[in-house]
């Protein structure tokens, strides 16, 4: 008897931390919804997201070395923008993403930094960027071409 009580105050504790999670970042399922393109009807009042460039290329780095870049982005929609996610394609490409909804018109930033450590030659990384918009998945991309520096040679000095 005493287990279940204990199951059932550790379920409910659970249930009532998650439900405070949306409310603390200001998130209604409402906004998330996209339920009137899923049936086919009216799309105008949708978020919409529109990036300046959806690819940035830092040319030749040094092995070792962390590079960022914000990907820069406007809400041409009518309804507020969510981003759900954004994930890297790998553990060296970290993105940064606001959690509070973009509404229409404004401008937001999706910061991404790549770690070349234990890279060479050339890389190309996507960051799959996930969002309430129709379609609701966007591929943004970052390449470079880390350079492994020589190893100084003992020359008997």
């Amino acid at each position: 008897m005493y287990r279940k009580l204990v199951l059932i105050t550790a379920i409910s504790v659970l249930v009532a931390s998650c439900a405070n999670d949306n409310q603390e970042q200001g998130v209604s399922t409402n906004d998330i919804t996209n339920s009137a393109s899923a049936n086919g009807e009216d799309k105008g009042s949708l978020p919409e997201i529109k990036f300046e460039e959806e690819e940035h290329d830092f040319g030749r780095i040094t092995q070792g070395e962390k590079v960022s870049y914000a990907f820069k982005f406007k809400n041409i929609g009518k309804g507020n923008l969510i981003i759900a996610s954004a994930a890297g394609s790998c553990g060296c490409t970290v993105p940064e993403f606001p959690k509070e909804p973009v509404l229409p018109g404004q401008e937001g930033k999706i910061n991404v930094v790549f770690n070349s450590e234990g890279k060479s030659g050339i890389q190309e990384k996507t960051i799959t960027v996930v969002t309430n918009c129709e379609p609701s998945t966007r591929v943004i991309r970052i390449k470079t071409d880390v350079i492994v520096a020589e190893a100084v040679k003992d020359e008997g000095f």
